[in-house]
């Protein structure tokens, strides 16, 4: 019981930590590109390769509503062929760098999501972003890491436990799906 009472605690103690103007701009970048009809592009590895996938999902099937255009999302973290392709052909820390260049614009969203944020192929793939005109947004914990000072928004979640780092991830991809649904609605 005390283990299970230590990690809610500490996950709670997360969540009050965050910086909620960090979600908010975070929020307001995902619906400027939106209102642009801009691409939204989002990345990560492991468990951040599955929030990547659900914020895509979301984004693109969620918040879908009659007569409003629908976001133009994805994540390339869901192509295994292309993936793997990429993997094996060149090298891992390319595989999603490679992918945006057949596929981001200037003015597009790059979402990198990475809990230490360090992870090498989310690291260039954001460096790749930036450096042609993208708006790029992180999504990390432990300090924010690299990723932080590439980035031109940031969330990082203050813990250095993989777990509720990647909890609070998800957590924010529902916070940005009520924002939106509540948003359509009212307009």
């Amino acid at each position: 019981m005390e283990r299970i009472q230590n990690y809610i605690s500490h996950l709670q103690d997360v969540l009050a930590r965050l910086t909620i103007a960090d979600v908010r701009r975070s929020i307001d970048v995902i619906m400027e590109a939106y209102h642009a009809e801009k691409q939204i592009f989002v990345i990560g590895n492991g468990g951040s390769a599955s929030t990547a996938s659900h914020i895509a999902c979301d984004l693109g099937k969620g918040t879908s509503v009659p007569g409003k255009p629908r976001f133009r999302v994805i994540s390339l973290t869901d192509n295994v062929a292309t993936m793997s392709a990429w993997s094996n052909d060149v090298s891992y820390e390319d595989v999603f760098v490679e992918q945006l260049k057949n596929l981001v614009n200037p003015g597009d969203v790059v979402i990198g999501i990475s809990a230490s944020g360090n992870s090498e192929n989310v690291l260039r793939a954001m460096q790749h972003a930036k450096d042609i005109g993208c708006q790029t947004i992180g999504w990390s914990g432990f300090g924010g890491g690299t990723l932080a000072s590439i980035c031109d928004v940031n969330v990082i979640v203050d813990s250095d436990r993989y777990g509720p780092v990647e909890d609070v991830h998800l957590i924010l991809n529902h916070v940005l799906h009520a924002w939106i649904q509540e948003e359509f609605a009212s307009n």
